[in-house]
């Protein structure tokens, strides 16, 4: 595939999630929000490609088929991620999860980003904007003394290092059960989980070229709820009012989001949200 550019990139597997619905709300967010890089492209399995519309046509910038779809672990779509580096029709591409909505412009975080070949996120946010202790969720990286990588928005261009790295990824995925029985310390996952998976492979290629802990870019807001001091199973939208401007910005409780916001609730892309979205880029 010929590259071009900087740009967005996420897969899309509707199974029992309209992932679809969500990353058409991402790509609003990025449209409403992004001022020169605003390219946001999509991976979609045959299944999902069958309930695209014209909406979706019209604001991803290039909607790109699945091929040689890798075998489904009890309805794991993630195991498709490794290959990001082959379908990305980008030189430089951010790798996102698709429920990650963008609040604020980020254009001033691609010079810093490119100065390596891949960037993982190694840290995260609470909803008021402080680096979170994600210690709770984390004990199999810390028992295992593997990087704190987060895939969820992960940099990289075209490089010898991002093929070298989702080669690793798709190793660790095909032989997980190697690594789930016969590597990992009290491992809890019958399934690969992309976030352990992706600090296997930084620690198989070199973790020095996966992250860089001397910067605290990329970083998201995560609302799981341990991380924002709830307990287990509560839903963040119980205890929190939420709002977007006609600006596009975000408040989440009294807290205006200044980075991604990854809601995690996937009922908090509602129809009225996408509404309010689209309005946004209509009056432009």
């Amino acid at each position: 595939m010929s590259r071009k550019g900087k740009g967005y990139f996420t897969f899309v597997q509707n199974r029992d999630v309209d992932y679809l619905k969500l990353a058409y709300l991402q790509a609003l967010s990025i449209k409403a929000t992004q001022e020169k890089i605003n390219n946001i492209s999509i991976a979609v399995d045959a299944h999902t490609y069958q309930a695209v519309e014209k909406k979706h046509e019209r604001i991803f910038d290039n909607i790109i088929m699945l091929l040689d779809e890798s075998p489904l672990h009890d309805g794991n779509t993630f195991v498709n991620e490794w290959k990001a580096d082959c379908m990305t029709p980008y030189d430089e591409t951010v790798k996102l999860d698709c429920d990650i909505l963008f609040t604020r412009n980020l254009d001033h975080w691609w010079p810093l980003m490119q100065e390596h070949d891949v960037l993982c996120t190694w840290n995260i946010r609470d909803y008021e904007g402080r680096s979170a202790d994600d210690s709770y969720y984390r004990k199999l990286h810390k028992e295992n003394n593997l990087p704190n990588l987060y895939s969820g928005f992960t940099y990289f261009k075209h490089s010898k290092t991002a093929y070298e790295f989702y080669e690793a990824v798709q190793y660790v995925f095909s032989n997980w059960e190697y690594y789930r029985d016969d590597v990992l310390k009290n491992c809890r996952h019958e399934q690969p989980h992309t976030d352990e998976v992706y600090a296997i492979a930084a620690v198989l290629i070199g973790e020095e070229r996966c992250y860089n802990p001397a910067m605290k870019l990329p970083t998201f807001t995560h609302m799981k709820p341990r991380i924002n001091n709830w307990a287990d199973g509560t839903n963040w939208q119980d205890h929190l009012y939420s709002q977007v401007d006609d600006s596009a910005n975000l408040t989440v409780g009294f807290n205006r989001q200044l980075y991604p916001f990854h809601y995690v609730e996937k009922d908090f892309a509602t129809d009225e949200l996408i509404e309010k979205y689209e309005r946004i880029l209509e009056s432009r």
